[in-house]
């Protein structure tokens, strides 16, 4: 635009009007161009600076461990709600299992009465036996009144949901003793049913060769077949002997304590 202006004014004065005219209106349609592209440039920064940088703004986070930690903290503690409610559950209904089948039990062997016990003190279980039944260990004990055969004992036995005496102890076989009378025989349930020698106890227990308690040369008949306790003079004491299983004798019935 300077070197217009030279021209200008270095312009013969002999440049007619028109022409300065036309040299003018140039020189004002290049300045507008400048200026216009100048104030494009220069909208919202200051011509010559650098482009200004945008401020940045950090959004607030808030700390995700607190809530994991209490969904974990919930989690465990509904399943430990959950075991305890299960521990609870199997528990209250092992005793009323006890409870009914006592019930049961009762009902059954139809008897008016049961004496019971409490073998610990810190036990909230009941250790009961018919009236008139001995108790020991975990086992009633009836001694019977009537001499029968011995399958007839055995059916008197087992229609009180009991069986005839089984005997796995010398401890079980010294408490029997004591409350027997020396003059009579008691039916056992013991006995050989084909007569081998092939000795089985009523409620299926292994018969052991080693817990015996036979009288001196007994047993010496392979047709008598069952086994009483009866007692000897000589010499002086309680044990097993084979009868025929017609004999009435007297017997001793069994049955598992009842628990209520």
């Amino acid at each position: 635009m300077e070197t217009l202006k030279r021209l200008m004014v270095e312009m013969p004065e002999t440049l007619s009007e028109e022409s300065r005219n036309s040299v003018n209106m140039a020189s004002e349609i290049t300045y507008a161009e400048v200026k216009f592209s100048n104030g494009t440039v220069a909208s919202g920064v200051h011509p010559g600076s650098a482009a200004a940088p945008r401020p940045t703004t950090t959004p607030h986070r808030s700390n995700p461990g607190f809530p994991k930690f209490l969904a974990a903290s919930l989690l465990a503690f509904l399943l430990l709600l959950a075991v305890s409610l299960l521990v609870a559950f199997i528990i209250f209904f092992q005793k009323y299992s006890q409870l009914l089948e006592g019930k049961k039990t009762l009902k059954e062997l139809n008897h008016t009465a049961l004496e019971c016990l409490k073998k610990n003190v810190k036990e909230k279980t009941w250790s009961c036996c018919p009236k008139n039944w001995k108790p020991f260990t975990s086992s009633c004990y009836l001694i019977s009144s009537d001499s029968r055969s011995w399958n007839e004992s055995q059916s008197y036995c087992s229609a009180m949901a009991a069986h005839l005496l089984v005997i796995n102890s010398k401890e079980e076989e010294n408490f029997i003793i004591t409350n027997l009378q020396n003059n009579l025989g008691y039916y056992v349930g013991l006995s050989d049913p084909e007569g081998w020698r092939r000795w089985q106890w009523v409620d299926e227990t292994p018969y052991d060769g080693n817990v015996t308690f036979w009288h001196k040369g007994e047993p010496n008949d392979r047709n008598e077949r069952c086994v009483m306790l009866n007692f000897r003079y000589v010499p002086n004491a309680w044990g097993w002997n084979d009868v025929q299983c017609a004999q009435r004798q007297m017997s001793i019935c069994e049955m598992a304590e009842i628990y209520l």
